[in-house]
């Protein structure tokens, strides 16, 4: 029915160390009908690569160039809008590399910098959150990979970046921009890359107000599957639902 896909990981592709199956055999029919598909993450932690090797540890078939993050988003972001601008990032791996690879300057401190990047950082400190705040004071944009207010865990929910970037957001009086899912820079770009028409491609997720609003901003169709974040009942009811809602993915027939 749909020429491409967008796939979410966390909850859709896998629950923590655990694969889910039903995904992993509908990955691979696209894969053997040469149906183009890209894992679409707001997790900023991880390079492309990093994503892909873990993926292909579930056994998914995936390259790193069929991985797009809010990391690489945020990166193409800025530097579509100042293709020399001086960042002061707070973030881990994957977003300070993907920053480094649009040829971004990275600064020590937030005082001179063009722009302020906000990705999660599990060594997150106050000087860490100060200098953003100084970088955003003296006139920074503020950009956030994502929004998210809670990241899920073996052990509970954590905070989740969204948390940490409204520490500045609320200190400077200033409202960042969000480029992760539901927002348009993540979605956008990604359709880029597939290369195909919003009508044409479907986005896959568990979560409601990511996956879903993500594709029902964007005008990409959306699949819901259940076992995730959000629940059947509540996409149910929601004033705009999903386009397909099922229970796994086996019930879809590409």
């Amino acid at each position: 029915m749909y020429k491409a896909y967008l796939i979410d990981l966390d909850g859709t592709a896998y629950h923590g160390t655990k694969v889910v199956k039903e995904t992993l055999e509908f990955v691979g029919k696209l894969h053997q009908n040469n149906i183009p598909y890209l894992f679409l993450t707001n997790n900023s932690t991880k390079t492309p690569e990093m994503v892909a090797h873990h993926l292909e540890g579930f056994g998914y078939p995936v390259k790193p160039e069929q991985v797009y993050t809010s990391a690489m988003a945020t990166a193409e972001y800025i530097h579509d809008e100042a293709p020399t601008a001086a960042v002061y990032a707070i973030g881990e791996t994957g977003l300070l590399e993907a920053l480094k690879a649009k040829g971004l300057t990275l600064l020590e401190k937030g005082a001179g910098a063009d722009y302020v990047a906000i990705g999660l950082d599990r060594e997150i400190t106050y000087d860490k959150l100060g200098e953003a705040c100084f970088g955003v004071r003296k006139g920074a944009k503020l950009i956030v990979t994502n929004g998210d207010k809670a990241l899920p865990t073996e052990n509970g929910l954590m905070p989740g970046n969204g948390s940490l970037a409204a520490v500045v957001s609320v200190s400077t009086g200033v409202e960042p921009v969000i480029i992760g899912k539901p927002h348009a820079p993540i979605m956008e770009k990604a359709l880029e890359l597939l290369g195909f028409p919003a009508s044409e491609v479907a986005v896959i997720g568990d979560n409601y107000h990511t996956d879903i609003l993500g594709g029902l901003n964007q005008g990409v169709p959306s699949i819901f599957i259940e076992g995730g974040v959000s629940t059947r009942e509540e996409v149910e009811f929601q004033f705009h639902p999903p386009t397909h809602i099922l229970k796994d993915l086996s019930e879809w027939d590409i």
